[in-house]
């Protein structure tokens, strides 16, 4: 699974690949200034109290809440705004590792969509349903956040690769008989969304990693169909 993971960032320095990254960069630290311009605009113009400490004192702590829940909520951004590049993203990796594949199924719009959709929609919900155990227990919250987004990514990522490949019925089918790989294929996927930099092109390092696992795993797994 390591090799995986290594073989998908040496992929970045693939022309076809290049372009990806870029493109990841550019639409993460958008969406980050116009989330933090946005506060910081909100927080200047609200006054919740007549003591002026007290004002700022609520502005320091909405500031530091706001980091909090961008690091948190992040990765479902970023996959949103990605969302739509990942089959290609894929495209460009198989084309580039495994040449020999035959035409990939071209799912339909709306499949990607719902696909994309159920992602950004779980993790918020899941991840703000944790959010006390991530700011009550220190320690404890990292190894939550691991396991709670690795099952979400792991499922998600390798579905979006998995579709590519067969029909969604086949694919929910092959991510449950490989459903120890793909989760920890998940955690290793959250460990790239909590480092920071690295976070910025973590869908597109995701996707190349899925596809390498999920090559692995058909090449391990005759019965995994495939086309």
């Amino acid at each position: 699974m390591l090799s995986a993971l290594f073989r998908a960032f040496s992929d970045l320095s693939a022309p076809a690949l290049r372009r990806f990254v870029w493109l990841g960069l550019a639409l993460a630290l958008a969406s980050f200034t116009v989330l933090w311009v946005g506060v910081a605009v909100i927080l200047d113009h609200t006054a919740l109290f007549d003591w002026r400490p007290l004002n700022w004192l609520v502005n320091v702590l909405g500031a530091l809440g706001v980091l909090v829940l961008s690091w948190l909520l992040f990765p479902a951004v970023v996959t949103m705004l990605m969302g739509f590049f990942l089959d290609r993203i894929a495209a460009a990796v198989e084309a580039l590792d495994y040449p020999g594949r035959g035409p990939a199924r071209r799912p339909p719009i709306t499949e990607t969509m719902i696909t994309t959709v159920r992602l950004m929609g779980s993790t918020i919900f899941l991840n703000l349903l944790a959010l006390p155990i991530y700011l009550l227990m220190p320690g404890i919250n990292f190894f939550v956040f691991l396991g709670l987004n690795g099952y979400l990514f792991g499922r998600e990522y390798f579905e979006v690769v998995a579709l590519r490949r067969l029909d969604p019925t086949a694919a929910r089918a092959a991510r449950r008989r490989s459903a120890g790989r793909v989760f920890f294929g998940g955690v290793m996927i959250a460990g790239l969304f909590a480092v920071p930099f690295v976070n910025l092109i973590a869908p597109v390092v995701a996707t190349a990693f899925m596809v390498h696992l999920f090559e692995g795993l058909r090449r391990a797994e005759p019965p995994l169909p495939a086309s």
